[in-house]
């Protein structure tokens, strides 16, 4: 393989792998959705017109057939009235108009018979259509649910990291040793602040009134109490 073919080769595929990261299915299905109904809107307005113009040329056979029979009627008048030349004139009038009316009759059964096609082929588009719709609706719920899985499972996976609980466990460290930090700092402005003399010296008052009791109890004569 030649450099000019790998380089090509090597193009090609990265543009591959971008277009295939870029489509997203539910744009890409909804995008198709436009299409097939802008399909679907053309389609409809060349039927339109195909049966507007089965109806013109039906309009123009019955003209016709209704001339030839009119011309008929004048030809019978000709002929009761003894007119024979009036009648053969009338009555070419008559040939005139049958002919073009076959002309249109057969050119109104022939775009009849392509308009029924066409009415079937929209029928048959627009079923198509919906279909596609109803598929659309049921591929993006599945890849919405895919999404949510995917979602879900990474999350799992980041939880899965014990290095995340870890981290955890070295904030709880060092909030229990801020604690203990905290409550040494208390008790070093205790001793420094003498309350524990205080302390002290509130024990020895309660021991000398304990003392004080006891002589008054004495005195009373109520120590066996």
């Amino acid at each position: 393989m030649g450099i000019f073919d790998r380089i090509t080769t090597v193009i090609k595929s990265n543009i591959n792998d971008l277009i295939n990261r870029a489509e997203d299915p539910e744009k890409m299905l909804n995008q198709m959705m436009i299409d097939l109904r802008e399909q679907l809107a053309q389609a409809k307005r060349e039927v339109a017109v195909a049966i507007a113009d089965e109806k013109r040329l039906q309009k123009l056979y019955e003209a016709e057939a209704d001339q030839a029979a009119q011309w008929e009627k004048r030809a019978m008048l000709a002929v009761e009235k003894g007119d024979d030349a009036l009648a053969r004139e009338a009555l070419t009038r008559k040939k005139e108009h049958e002919n073009l009316a076959n002309q249109y009759k057969k050119q109104w059964e022939q775009q009849k018979a392509s308009t029924e096609n066409l009415k079937n082929a929209l029928r048959t588009l627009n079923r198509k259509i919906e279909e596609a719709s109803r598929k659309k609706n049921l591929l993006v719920a599945r890849q919405k649910r895919a999404k949510a899985q995917k979602h879900i499972h990474e999350t799992m996976s980041r939880l899965a990291d014990t290095s995340a609980f870890e981290t955890f466990d070295r904030m709880a460290a060092k909030v229990d040793q801020m604690e203990a930090e905290a409550e040494a700092a208390v008790e070093i402005e205790a001793d420094l602040g003498g309350e524990d003399l205080e302390k002290r010296f509130a024990e020895l008052e309660t021991g000398s009134v304990d003392a004080e009791l006891a002589a008054l109890k004495a005195k009373m004569g109520k120590t066996g109490s």
